[in-house]
């Protein structure tokens, strides 16, 4: 059992899973009881010597914590609560004094390198995805003039990593006149801690600096953004100099961090030498291993139990991501209350705000919804000044309509256009254009289309089970998919072909001798949209209806399917089945379908993994039903496929109506007030 005497180590969310064993939180006045093995402390803070010192008397060990080095999404000073803390039996990493748990780690990974790969895994996504320890600051989109530029790191005053790190203001004095004379055509960038800039701290270069060749960056901005720009970086010990040796920029300290004395850095401290004798040498991944892999210990941010990095990184980039393609005053005008409820936790963050409102003077963005929503708002938004985003419903949605006021698992935001629209670009089609997948998003794609397969999953997961009427064997089946005919994938998205009764008319046409099925869509079956065939039409030009039927069974027994731009062509593809495209649709285009047009701006041959990497996991956010919180499609596919699926009712009496709008008006509810 591991004693607590501080009151701010007790109220860290989930410390138990941190410890990994029980927790106890001691009086200063009681008794150390034998149950009691060790006694926890924050670092080296002053208020950890009466622990320590008790800790002594009683003959149990000390673990020091401290802030893992990948720590959460906001900043700890403003109460956000650490995702990473290292636990440390010897010292603590920032004190050079003496070697800490995380300096033997190192030592021991230069000889036993095992953890080699998941280091260079861990570099990769903290470097690509912008990580740090912190992760609420935007990337710098600032001008750059210079062609050399140095960045010389600030701190907070009276740190205990300066001090303990041997460093006084003496060091950052030298620094600077350094960093400036051994690069003297250079422009020097002095970066201000994130806790100075809330005001919350000061640094060492709060003085007014009048080098013109000198700029300061107070603003939050995150580190690897900034340090794509960098050639060289000074620091004292912060951890801008690990995260700049990620980056693969050269580093040189005045102090003695945790990463220096290794033969990766440039020392200039004078007890520098004395240190590497101590450490010896290693290479980066070895710290990173040491730092990142064994010295910290991290939780699962959605359950709060135990976790690894990849976790926290895995988090921190759907977060991030998330968060920044939100950023501003965003103003979602005319939205009913229906779908401002069902939009606003795909579009509220900690760090934005969300107006409903029909005005708006101070929105940095207009929200709305679709094309229609679009045409509407155009002309405001064009008179603010303002740019005009589109969400619509993502491609697996739900356990039954959205006509039906069901909640959608999924929405896009799209900035450019809408996926729909094949008169123009779009977000999705810029990221089919320029998908170079990663081996790991590969197999991560196709685990997905297995998923997907396994759990039957559609769009709406609706309908009954279906067999191949006995008709069909040994013909080539056709499934002739039907959409809602007034919907604005139809008017932006088809050319020649328009009507459900026209495929179903063209096809028949092409394939006289084939065996057809059509599947109406779920929405006309039911009448809540348009789009329906008289049964004496279908009946002559199709072999067999496939009413209430379950549109993922109907896939898997034909052999092709025919559509105009439905979703289920997309479904098609993913259960490898051949797919005739009498429109454009998002999937058309890229070699995988066979195409009634072409379309010129999509320029390459995908695979069927990038198709599904950039439209289900790319393009697309997911939201958890029950408690709004953001999940990865992963989870979405579970909840889908572990839903019953709801049988359509197809009857128009005036009492399923009455149910119906009954079941509308209690979804409604449920999503307003949940």
């Amino acid at each position: 059992m591991i004693g607590i005497y501080s009151s701010g180590i007790w109220k860290i969310p989930h410390l138990q899973s941190f410890l990994g064993e029980e927790c106890r939180k001691l009086s200063p006045l009681s008794t150390l009881s034998d149950e009691v093995n060790a006694i926890a402390v924050w670092g080296e803070r002053p208020s950890a010597q009466r622990p320590i010192e008790r800790a002594q008397k009683a003959g149990v060990p000390v673990l020091r914590l401290e802030d893992g080095f990948t720590r959460s999404l906001g900043l700890g000073i403003n109460g956000t609560p650490p995702l990473s803390l290292v636990i440390d039996d010897l010292g603590i990493y920032y004190n050079a004094d003496k070697p800490s748990r995380l300096e033997k780690l190192i030592q021991q990974a230069v000889e036993n390198p095992e953890l080699e790969g998941d280091a260079q895994r861990a570099i990769a996504l903290m470097v690509s995805n912008d990580l740090s320890k912190y992760n609420h600051a935007p990337p710098f989109t600032g001008a750059v003039q210079s062609k050399e530029i140095v960045l010389v790191v600030d701190q907070t005053y009276g740190d205990v990593s300066v001090t303990l790190g041997g460093a006084t203001e003496r060091q950052f004095d030298a620094m600077l006149s350094c960093a400036k004379a051994e690069h003297p055509l250079a422009e020097i960038w002095i970066k201000t801690h994130p806790d100075v800039v809330t005001g919350k701290k000061e640094g060492y270069f709060n003085r007014a600096l009048t080098d013109p060749h000198i700029r300061i960056i107070a603003e939050n901005i995150s580190p690897q953004s900034l340090l794509r720009h960098i050639s060289i970086v000074y620091t004292v010990t912060s951890q801008y100099g690990i995260e700049a040796l990620l980056a693969k920029k050269r580093v040189v300290c005045f102090g003695l961090p945790w990463y220096a004395g290794w033969g990766l850095t440039d020392d200039r401290h004078p007890l520098a030498a004395d240190l590497a004798k101590r450490r010896g040498r290693a290479t980066l991944t070895a710290l990173v291993s040491s730092a990142w892999l064994r010295y910290a210990r991290y939780i699962r941010p959605d359950t709060g139990t135990p976790g690894t990095l990849f976790d926290v990184l895995d988090y921190l980039i759907l977060h991030r991501t998330h968060g920044l393609a939100r950023e501003g005053r965003l103003w979602a005008p005319g939205m009913t209350l229906w779908k401002s409820s069902i939009v606003k936790p795909y579009l509220k963050t900690p760090n934005n705000s969300v107006n409903f409102s029909r005005r708006d003077n101070s929105a940095t963005a207009c929200v709305v919804w679709g094309i229609r929503g679009e045409a509407l708002w155009r002309q405001k938004a064009r008179q603010r000044k303002i740019p005009l985003w589109r969400m619509e419903d993502g491609f697996l949605r739900s356990s039954g309509l959205g006509s039906d006021l069901l909640p959608p698992l999924s929405l896009v935001l799209d900035k450019t256009g809408i996926y729909y629209d094949a008169t123009r670009s779009n977000d999705l089609e810029t990221l089919l254009n320029n998908s170079q997948l990663t081996p790991e998003q590969q197999v991560r794609a196709t685990e997905i289309q297995k998923s997907l397969i396994a759990g039957k999953v559609s769009k709406y997961n609706l309908g009954r089970p279906w067999q191949l009427p006995p008709a069909a064997k040994g013909k080539r089946v056709l499934l002739v998919t039907g959409q809602v005919e007034d919907d604005a994938s139809i008017a932006t998205g088809t050319f020649s072909v328009r009507t459900n009764l026209g495929l179903l008319q063209t096809v028949r046409n092409a394939h006289p001798d084939a065996f057809i099925i059509y599947k109406p869509h779920p929405d006309v079956l039911v009448g809540n949209r348009l789009g329906h065939i008289s049964n004496e039409s279908m009946n002559n030009l199709a072999n067999h209806i496939a009413l209430d039927a379950d549109i993922i069974e109907c896939i898997q027994q034909v052999d092709e399917v025919h559509t105009m731009t439905s979703l289920s062509g997309f479904e098609a593809l993913i259960h490898g089945k051949v797919v005739y495209c009498y429109g454009m649709p998002f999937y058309a285009g890229w070699g995988l379908t066979v195409d009634l047009h072409h379309c010129p701006r999509r320029r390459r041959k995908l695979t069927l993994q990038d198709i599904i990497y950039q439209s289900l996991i790319s393009y697309p956010t997911y939201i958890h039903p029950e408690n709004s919180t953001l999940i990865h499609i992963e989870n979405a596919i579970e909840l889908l496929s572990t839903t019953p699926k709801k049988n359509l009712n197809k009857n128009r009496h005036n009492s399923t109506r009455i149910r119906r709008l009954l079941r509308k008006a209690i979804n409604l509810y449920k999503v307003k007030f949940n």
